[in-house]
Formats: C-alpha cells, sequence, structure tokens
C-alpha cells in the first residue's frame, strides 16, 4: 500500500511541476509588472489553474498520508534498538570454519627493517 501511495505521490510531482511550467509568465515577481497578480485583485480560474490547485492538494493528501504511514511502521522501535539487535545478528555462525587472527596472517618484522613487500625487479 506504502508503495502504491508513493508511485502516485511521484506521478502527482512531476505532474504539478509540469502544469505550473505551462502556465503564463506575468513577469517580474509576485505579478509586479504585470496588470495583474498575486498582489492586485483576484485573478479569472483558467482551467490550468484549476488544475494546479488539484495537484497541489492531491500532492498534499499523499505527503500527508506517507507520513502516518511512515509513523506508523515505526512505532515502538528506536534507532538505538536496533544498533543492540543489529551486532548480535552479525556474528558468524558456529558451524562455519574459523580464521585465524590477522596477526597470524602477517609476517613478523625483525629489527628496524621497514615492513615492505619484497622487490620484483
Amino acid at each position: 500500500m506504502e508503495n502504491v501511495i508513493l508511485v502516485v505521490h511521484l506521478i502527482l510531482a512531476i505532474c504539478l511541476i509540469g502544469v505550473v511550467l505551462l502556465q503564463r509568465s506575468e513577469g517580474g515577481g509576485l505579478g509586479m509588472g504585470g496588470g495583474g497578480g498575486v498582489m492586485t485583485g483576484r485573478q479569472a480560474a483558467t482551467a490550468l489553474g484549476k488544475l494546479t490547485w488539484a495537484f497541489a492538494i492531491a500532492f498534499l493528501a499523499t505527503s500527508i498520508t506517507l507520513t502516518i504511514i511512515a509513523a506508523q511502521n515505526s512505532a515502538g522501535s528506536s534507532v538505538l534498538d536496533r544498533i543492540g539487535t543489529g551486532a548480535a545478528t552479525e556474528e558468524a555462525p558456529a558451524d562455519g570454519p574459523a580464521l585465524p587472527p590477522a596477526s597470524d596472517l602477517l609476517p613478523p618484522i625483525s629489527g628496524d627493517a621497514p615492513a615492505l613487500p619484497p622487490r620484483a625487479d
């Protein structure tokens, strides 16, 4: 259910961006410079304006729905609780082969010689 709402949410976001970009520019910020605008009287409602409002309301509704679903899925759990249980589940199985410690895999270092591999000339 959450995935279906998420897909609808993404489609609404793309449609909302497209409808906003299709609208006619009024010139200037906040309609300053055009005959009408946000700061002046009420504009006539166009089809693109109504479609923008519909997409915006649907986008907000899916946003709130996704927030509620995410809150219900995470109720009663904490990130710190997951850290404590995650370390116990990542241990090696008891029946698997045991690996030697890393100190046994390294060659011994003697004296002041640098720990470099031999040169292949």
